[in-house]
Order: structure tokens, then sequence, then C-alpha cells
């Protein structure tokens, strides 16, 4: 879906802009606080993950699947984003890839920027996290339910940001051309293309939930048992003649307000390493980037398809980075495709780990000093209880 230079003219595509830079402001400042701390240290496992989730969209982005007689698709991944780092660091990870894809790729145009960042940026991550985090309010505490909501708020999220690009196109559409059409022919497809969004996000989800429940932003409230403080008193000891149970003691949680597949485990993963997680993401980015890539479909995507039968695609325009070395997703002067596209690829995941790493970790730099009340809270309160 990324939008090319030409098909929205000059006003609405400055309008988009606009809405995309204050996106991103507004952005930067949740960032700091979904980035900079939280209970056990959440913010310092999530600042690394989310250069990492950054770069893996960047490459399931490479790998486009058929859904159409001559269309195919690809992950959008605000809801991913959303899911795992938070709603606004998710708006940051899917517009570092599209500036890097913009600018290194000729993906997507350079005046479209704006209007990408928010169809595919701030369009999808807040449709998308608003759908899961409803579906969690009304649904039992299980990992299953969290697999389950994040593939709805995929599938959710795609069409969602085909409506909105025919609503850009119906302010600031170059081409005269039937808008019931356009729509029509977005949402039909999308829906297909949000499918496979759907499972995508689900399996990482899934994966995540089952090693690390507790670098799951979105779910982190529920995927955490509740503890039970239960006093004892010293009757307890009477007949059985064993010590009381002291009253700050965690007792076992009830088994209708904790699952068996909903243990603490979010609280035992607060002492233990992203850097095995991280690692093993890395590889699996790097392999789709460098490898499977190669066997994506070559099928023009959504929107290329919808924009080719309905002649939106004839006032595109050349693409002002088309002479990058990186353009097309290809090494120049390497002939061999199969290389080419593999080390263009992981170039993309290097390139986009670096500059979105770069961007989270000042970002959470910037707010660990926090105001002097802040500091104070956090000497005064001391360690987190699970860390004591």
């Amino acid at each position: 879906m990324h939008v090319p230079d030409g098909f929205i003219d000059a006003p609405v595509s400055a309008g988009t802009g606009v809405v995309a830079a204050a996106a991103l402001a507004v952005s930067l400042r949740g960032a700091r606080r979904e980035l900079g701390g939280g209970p056990g240290g959440a913010g310092e496992r999530t600042a690394p993950l989310a250069g990492l989730v950054a770069a893996f969209i960047f490459a399931v982005q490479m790998l486009n699947f058929p859904v159409a007689a001559g269309t195919s698709g690809h992950l959008l991944g605000g809801a991913l984003a959303a899911i795992l780092v938070g709603p606004y660091t998710g708006v940051l990870c899917v517009s570092v890839v599209l500036l890097l894809q913009g600018v290194l790729f000729a993906d997507g145009g350079l005046t479209a920027l704006g209007t990408n960042i928010t169809d595919m940026g701030v369009v999808t991550v807040l449709v998308a996290y608003a759908v899961f985090r409803g579906l969690l309010r009304v649904l039992p505490r299980r990992r299953s339910v969290v697999t389950g909501a994040s593939f709805v708020a995929a599938l959710v999220s795609v069409p969602a940001a085909a409506v909105a690009f025919t609503a850009i196109y119906a302010l600031g559409g170059t081409t005269d051309v039937s808008l019931g059409k356009v729509f029509g022919a977005m949402v039909g497809v999308h829906v297909l293309i949000g499918i496979g969004e759907a499972a995508i996000t689900a399996a990482t989800v899934g994966a995540v939930v089952a090693v690390r429940p507790d670098l799951v932003h979105g779910a982190r409230d529920r995927l955490a048992a509740p503890l039970e403080l239960r006093p004892s008193p010293l009757s307890d000891a009477d007949s059985t003649g064993a010590e009381p149970r002291p009253a700050d003691t965690p007792a076992a949680a009830p088994a209708d307000t904790a699952p068996a597949d909903t243990a603490p485990a979010a609280a035992a993963g607060r002492r233990r390493s992203v850097r095995p997680l991280w690692i093993a993401g890395l590889v699996v980015t790097l392999a789709c980037a460098g490898g499977l890539s190669f066997y994506a479909s070559s099928d023009p995507d959504g929107l290329e398809k919808v924009a080719a039968d309905n002649g939106i695609d004839k006032q595109a325009e050349d693409h002002a980075a088309e002479d990058s070395p990186l353009a097309d997703y290809g090494v120049e002067d390497i002939a061999d495709s199969r290389l080419s596209g593999g080390l263009a690829g992981v170039i993309g995941v290097g390139a986009t780990l670096v500059v979105g790493s770069g961007v989270f970790v000042a970002v959470r730099r910037r707010n660990s000093g926090g105001t002097p009340l802040e500091a104070g809270a956090s000497t005064a309160s001391g360690p987190p209880a699970t860390e004591r």
C-alpha cells in the first residue's frame, strides 16, 4: 500500500504530512513512557525489542504473498508493532521503515511520505490496538486469547487502511475515477491481504507469548497472574505444628482468575535477559530478508493492481531516489538476482535496525533523567518487589 508520488495532489499531500508530523510528535512523547521504564524495568526490555520489531517489519514486507489472480500483498506491520512494543512506539517503528524504504529503496514516494505514515502507520496502529485491547477486556485471561485477539486486530487494520487511502484519494486524487469502484476494489483485495497480515501477526505474537509473555506490551496486564496477599492467623499452626504463613506471603492465585496457561511467567521474565530472544529474532529477520525474499510473489500488490485497473497510475511520477544503488530492492551492478535481492534485504535490515534502535535508545535515555519528582519517587520506592 505504498503510495507513490503523483497519486495525491500537493495540498492534500502537505496536509497528510502535517498529520504525520503531529502523530510523530505525539508518539515521541508517548514512547518516552513506553520505553522509559515501568514495573520490573519493562522499558529497558522494550527499547532493544523495538529496533528489532522495525527491522522485522522491513524484512517481512519484502515477502509478498499471492492473494488473488495477478495480485499480491505484504505485511503492513502496524498491528504487530503496536501489540509488541506499544502504540506510540509502534507508530515510530512503522515510520522508520517507511522512511528508509523511500530513501534507500525508492519504495513509496517521498512527497507521499506523510500519506504513507498516516495510512500505513497511524491508522493501522490506532485501529489494531483499539481492537486488541477491547477484545482483551471482555475475553478470559489466557495466552491463546492474546494470540487470537492479535489475529482479529491485524485483520481489521488492513481494510481500515484501505478505507483511509480511499478517503485521502477522494480529497486529493489526481485522476478522475469512480470512487465507488476504487473503494470496493481497495477494501475487497485488502480484506484478503488482511488474512495474511493476521496470520503473520498472530504467529509472531504467539511465539513471543510462548517464551517471553512479559515482552508483549499490549497484554502485560493480562498475562501476569494476580497475587493474593492472605493474612495467616496464629491458629493456622495449632493443628499441624507448622510455622504460620507470614502475612505478606503471596498465596496461589485462584484458578478462575489465573488459568493454568497464564502462570506468572511475566513476573519471572522481569529478571531474565532479552538477549536470547533478540538474537533469535534477528536470525529469523535476516533469513526472511536475505533468503526467503527471493521466493516472494512478483505480482503487483493491492494498491498497484487497483491503480492499474482504474487508471490511477497514469499520474504516477518517477521516484526521486530511482537512481539509488538499492532501488527496487536490488544491489546495483550485481547481476545474480538472488544475491542482489538478498544482499539488499540484509542491508535494509541492518539500516533499519541501526536507525530504529538509535531512535528508541535516544528516546529512552532522554526519559531516564526524568523530572526531579520522578527521580525522587524512584529513589524512595526502591526496586520493584520482584527484584528485591
